[in-house]
């Protein structure tokens, strides 16, 4: 009955035509002959931008290659589609035709998804929850863009809106940030083998949810007892190589402790290489909702190169579309969860032995960087090492102006895999053909007149357990 109602309406009621062809879909039509007129009301609308008659409909179809039976069944169809007196609300007609779209959103996704349990699909499974999630999310959006002069004052409103922000405990980062990482971006720390990826991240993943926050972190590398034993070596302020050594009820206690101040979530969840992409991703910030009623507010993936894409397989001969198809599927999943997502990426050869790097060191494709919002290589060196220090480079920073404080260095303690402020930043050396070319490029870092910048390794060691 509905399907003949739109139809009918798509034939002679041009408002209702305007607002609702943009939505509707042929699939949702599972009747062979009503998907066949719709399928040529819809591309008449395309072509001429009006609706169509019923003869131009009729002689349309004469020309397709239809067997009789569909062709009789659609010309008589089309003539039985005259226009209705008194005509139907357009209002109520509408809500009608959206709820029906969602309806058979809903049904063609679970029948999509029986078939790929099934194995009668090309799709994984880690798809499904995707397809459930844009059938539910089907709804006729009024909503066609920002008018500039007409919508000004909502852009003033938005200027001075404070955006959601993941704060680091890193002051340095919080600068060239602008406070922290925003939701729906991808977040990318380029470094070389043991330089420290890992380590920054289990930092930055135990710092959130000190501060309240749900973090889920994705290992691609280590077990998840490897990563949960960095986060107790930074948490409980003790060595990693002593916690082997620690006795049961002094770990029980510290453990107490942390659990009555902590008031976040930590989820790590450990894939094997290269075996899992966003369609697992998905599944699981689905399962931890469900499940655990836990909503991540910052994802950590561990690390982006030995992901799997879920629209191309890996080869030797394609990997830089293969890691830019990555990135981008993280930045589209960030942007569809609304969360940031932090991942690392490994440096090149050249990279790895230049004293400067740059986003041409980007290990396998440069798309990577291309489609990050904020890219950060971290370096080392045997002086840097002796000091207890790495050298952070902005590469490439949406948030803030990236000449500023362009180069500057963090305090590391390797033992307890943590990260922490410094205040001189003269163990800086830059190469001199960089220095030359760009005067300003030394950070000088701002104390404020307060000076309350600390040492972070000073409020680490203070912690009460």
């Amino acid at each position: 009955m509905i399907e003949q109602t739109i139809l009918r309406n798509l034939l002679t009621n041009e408002p209702y035509m305007r607002k609702t062809i943009p939505f509707l879909r042929s699939e949702y039509f599972h009747d062979t002959i009503q998907r066949t007129v719709f399928d040529e009301i819809f591309t008449f609308v395309q072509k001429y931008n009006k609706c169509p008659t019923q003869e131009s409909l009729s002689i349309d179809l004469s020309k397709k290659k239809l067997s009789d039976d569909v062709f009789k069944g659609s010309v008589g169809l089309i003539n039985e589609l005259v226009p209705e007196e008194p005509a139907t609300d357009i209002q109520w007609l509408c809500d009608q035709t959206e709820q029906f779209c969602q309806d058979k959103a809903v049904y063609n996704s679970i029948m999509k998804s029986i078939e790929i349990f099934d194995g009668k699909a090309k799709e994984d499974v880690g798809t499904i929850p995707q397809l459930l999630s844009d059938a539910l999310s089907v709804s006729f959006d009024p909503n066609i863009g920002h008018d500039y002069v007409k919508d000004s004052e909502q852009r003033f409103d938005w200027y001075h809106k404070k955006e959601k922000k993941i704060e680091f405990d890193l002051e340095y980062f919080n600068k060239i940030t602008d406070g922290g990482l925003p939701d729906k971006t991808l977040n990318i720390v380029m470094a070389g083998t043991g330089v420290g990826k890992s380590l920054f991240m289990c930092h930055c993943a135990a710092a959130n949810m000190y501060a309240g926050k749900n973090v889920l972190y994705i290992s691609m590398e280590m077990a998840e007892e490897r990563i949960a034993e960095r986060i107790d070596a930074n948490l409980l302020d003790i060595p990693i190589h002593q916690l082997r050594e620690l006795p049961r009820d002094v770990f029980d206690k510290k453990i107490a402790s942390l659990r009555s101040t902590v008031k976040g979530k930590l989820i790590v969840k450990e894939y094997p290489t290269a075996s899992a992409h966003v369609g697992h991703f998905r599944h699981l910030v689905n399962e931890l909702k469900i499940k655990r009623n836990i909503r991540p507010d910052i994802i950590y993936i561990d690390y982006l190169n030995i992901c799997a894409s879920s629209r191309m397989k890996a080869s030797a001969s394609n990997l830089y579309q293969l890691v830019k198809s990555i990135a981008e599927e993280l930045r589209g999943f960030a942007v569809e969860i609304e969360v940031p997502v932090v991942s690392a990426t490994q440096l090149n050869r050249s990279g790895f032995m230049s004293s400067d790097i740059d986003l041409g060191d980007t290990s396998e494709s440069f798309g990577l960087p291309a489609t990050a919002d904020f890219f950060i290589g971290i370096q080392t060196s045997d002086e840097l090492e002796e000091k207890g220090l790495l050298l952070v480079k902005q590469l490439k920073n949406r948030y803030n102006d990236p000449s500023t404080h362009k180069r500057f260095v963090i305090g590391v303690e390797r033992s307890k895999m943590r990260l922490f402020d410094v205040q001189d930043q003269s163990s800086i050396n830059r190469p001199k053909e960089k220095a030359e070319k760009d005067q300003d490029d030394t950070p000088a870092f701002d104390r404020g007149t307060d000076n309350r910048m600390k040492d972070k390794r000073e409020f680490g060691n203070n912690w009460n357990f």
